[in-house]
């Protein structure tokens, strides 16, 4: 049984009222207009957690099923929803939500501003989720058991080879990051935290740059030559493959190792 309080990011003891503005406020994060330039698997977890949404305010807006729900809350048999796995169907009975605010429309209460940015960032959370779940998903297809998650300061995702007995495990570090645009800007920070990492000098890294927009092929290979310049030290061989996680394209160097090919292979198919 799911907590559909939870859900809603209200209390128990939500009149009425604030089960309809609940309602709305978080339908409208999942509306499918805020989803269209994103990948299909993206489209439809947000389908699938509006769902969620929909049967949540079934239940809370009508006061015997709110009865029964409360009375089983009660002895503790909600749980919380997992985030967009839920498969009920999209066509439940419930009042059809207002029109969602267009990008920039005014939160009653809130500056213009402020809501469009807190819109954006609700969005972008949820996407960084969704793609670091795929990213794992794929990993652990391509991979198998030849690498162990080992988290790295400034990356969402970092695996390592699995050591051997006496010896390093053969194969690239691989790093993931998810950040709101990839341009030179990304590519830059991305190379400073690279160098924090202090890896030996006949380590190979490899990052996947991955996000929902991406600047011209260039400017990204400009500003990748110019880290590479810029590394005075002997160091790690790094190799920045930037990801255009709405189709899972990806700017693929022809000197990247074949895990790197292979995991890429497997996000675009998405088996």
């Amino acid at each position: 049984m799911k907590d559909y309080y939870r859900l809603l990011e209200i209390a128990p003891t939500a009149p009425q009222d604030e089960v309809k503005r609940a309602f709305r406020l978080q339908i409208a994060r999942y509306h499918p207009d805020k989803v269209q330039h994103l990948g299909k698997e993206f489209q439809a977890m947000a389908a699938d957690r509006a769902a969620e949404l929909t049967e949540a305010y079934r239940i809370l807006s009508d006061e015997g099923r709110r009865a029964d729900y409360d009375r089983a809350y009660a002895s503790g048999a909600a749980t919380a929803p997992p985030a967009a796995e839920s498969k009920a169907p999209a066509s439940q009975t419930a009042p059809a939500p207002e029109a969602p605010p267009e990008p920039g429309a005014s939160k009653p209460g809130a500056p213009k501003g402020e809501w469009f940015s807190e819109e954006r960032a609700t969005r972008d959370e949820y996407v960084r989720k969704a793609t670091l779940s795929r990213f794992r998903q794929a990993f652990a297809l391509a991979m198998g058991k030849a690498y162990d998650e080992s988290p790295a300061r400034g990356f969402d995702l970092a695996f390592v080879p699995k050591a051997k007995l006496f010896s390093r495990g053969k194969g690239p570090r691989l790093l993931g990051r998810f950040v709101s645009r990839v341009d030179a800007a990304a590519v830059g920070d991305t190379w400073t935290q690279i160098g924090k990492l202090n890896t030996p000098s006949d380590e190979e890294v490899c990052v996947f740059l991955m996000g929902t927009a991406m600047a011209p092929r260039r400017e990204l290979e400009d500003a990748i030559s110019a880290q590479r310049r810029k590394a005075r030290a002997p160091g790690a061989k790094v190799t920045v493959i930037p990801v255009d996680t709405r189709v899972w394209d990806a700017h693929i160097p022809v000197d990247a190792p074949a895990v790197v090919k292979n995991l890429l292979a497997r996000l675009r198919s998405g088996t």
